[in-house]
């Protein structure tokens, strides 16, 4: 399923959402479709609308700062691009580089996509201790990377020029 980004009245960064909410936000006027995927369509009996790629609400919505991105094991999928940290191949799990039954959490740097082969090879143990070896390291994506790498784009990529320019007031 396609994703979209959201960005506030502000043109700022909230979120992704995905084509079938970001469709409703915008025949409900809540939302303006501000770039959308070339030559694709979504129709309805009474309605022809272009897949939304961006859309900025129309009301601004005040939301709290935030440093860190949540973490989700989708997230940690995004993040590697659904490769496996130990062999490259498709990833479909979520790894514990420190087992949870070793006190391992559910954190940006202690979780990788594998998979499930891998996983199960590794099992309750560190890649030291199972001989295996990480080919990526993880880190914590900015809550703007987490944005980016969830539209499955690079820094700029793809985005209109006027997103990446400060708004000027």
């Amino acid at each position: 399923m396609r994703e979209t980004l959201v960005l506030n009245a502000s043109f700022e960064p909230l979120s992704t959402v995905s084509l079938r909410r970001a469709v409703v936000l915008v025949m409900r006027d809540k939302a303006v479709v501000e770039q959308a995927h070339s030559g694709l369509l979504v129709r309805a009996a009474q309605v022809e609308l272009p897949v939304p790629q961006v859309i900025r609400l129309r009301r601004y919505v005040r939301v709290p700062f935030r440093q860190r991105a949540p973490w989700s094991r989708r997230g940690v999928l995004v993040r590697d691009r659904h490769r496996c940290a130990y062999c490259g191949r498709r990833a479909t799990t979520v790894d514990h580089i420190v087992p949870r039954s070793h006190g391992g959490g559910d954190t940006w740097l202690n979780t990788v996509a594998a998979c499930a082969a891998d996983n199960h090879r590794k099992a309750a143990r560190t890649p030291g201790q199972a001989g295996m070896k990480l080919l990526v390291k993880p880190f914590e994506p900015t809550p703007a990377d987490a944005l980016l790498l969830a539209l499955g784009l690079t820094e700029g990529e793809s985005l209109p020029e006027w997103l990446t320019l400060p708004a000027t007031a």
